[in-house]
């Protein structure tokens, strides 16, 4: 009878679990896909068990394969840096969800702990690298300042924040772009071999967007599970393992100083 009961319950539960609504959810690739899964599943589950929508995990093997996704609209959430929310938004429809609370994102440049490169111009005429050419931070702002400072330079694109660091450690390039986020994921074997030489000024951060063919009741239960996350311990420590200390409501408007810099949009 136990036997009959727990199976009768396990069908039940299966049937709920098929019921349930699922979205796909894409995280930019500024980290191999295993790491980001590690990252960010268990904030999907949380989110999935709050909101009774089900959540899937998904992401791209680069940052252009991940922009040509967006503009399929194949995500039906992502999670994707202020640039490419600008352009998706415009292009594809992609409305704000949430963002992170209280911060702002910053390009860094990184150089091998014991290099003699002690300012920007200490990088004239080298190969740098960088993640991918429309990574906001890591390859455009850091970029940027190093035109402003009337640094030449070659770049190196490398497909990831993490390939950025690993290469770097290993002495293959002299420099590269991340942001302090990844640079604060980052194995720490090799983050304890580097040293962020400069910092950029600092702008609004990555969208959590939704597409719009995402049904508004189900885009504000996944907004309520996002904003209230930090409210309980679970919810703390799952966004201290991506490095967020909390998400707020996030509106359009919020990313009109991306759109101020009147940057070259992409196009696919």
């Amino acid at each position: 009878m136990k036997k009959i009961i727990f199976t009768f319950f396990l069908l039940l539960y299966s049937a709920f679990i098929s019921a349930q609504e699922s979205l796909t959810f894409g995280i930019v690739p500024q980290q191999s896909a295993s790491k980001l899964a590690q990252l960010w599943n268990p904030i999907f589950e949380e989110i999935s068990r709050k909101s009774g929508i089900k959540i899937d995990f998904a992401t791209a093997p680069d940052i252009p394969t991940f922009e040509k996704r967006l503009a399929a609209g194949e995500y039906d959430i992502a999670y994707m840096n202020p640039y490419h929310y600008v352009v998706f938004n415009k292009s594809v429809g992609y409305q704000a969800l949430a963002k992170a609370r209280d911060k702002s994102i910053k390009g860094i440049i990184v150089v091998a702990k014991n290099s003699e490169i002690k300012t920007l111009n200490d990088l004239e005429n080298s190969t740098l690298a960088f993640p991918a050419p429309a990574a906001f931070a890591a390859s455009i702002l850091t970029q940027s300042d190093l035109a402003s400072d009337q640094v030449t330079f070659t770049a190196k694109y490398v497909s990831s924040h993490d390939s950025v660091y690993r290469t770097v450690a290993k002495g293959i390039y002299p420099a590269g772009g991340g942001v302090v986020r990844t640079f604060k994921n980052v194995a720490p074997e090799i983050r304890e071999q580097l040293r962020i030489l400069w910092t950029t000024k600092g702008y609004t951060p990555h969208a959590i967007a939704v597409h719009p063919r995402v049904k508004a009741e189900n885009s504000q239960k996944i907004q309520q599970v996002l904003t209230t996350m930090e409210e309980h311990a679970t919810g703390r420590k799952l966004l201290n393992n991506i490095k967020i200390k909390g998400f707020e409501s996030a509106e359009d408007s919020d990313w009109n100083d991306i759109r101020a810099l009147k940057l070259t949009l992409l196009s696919y």
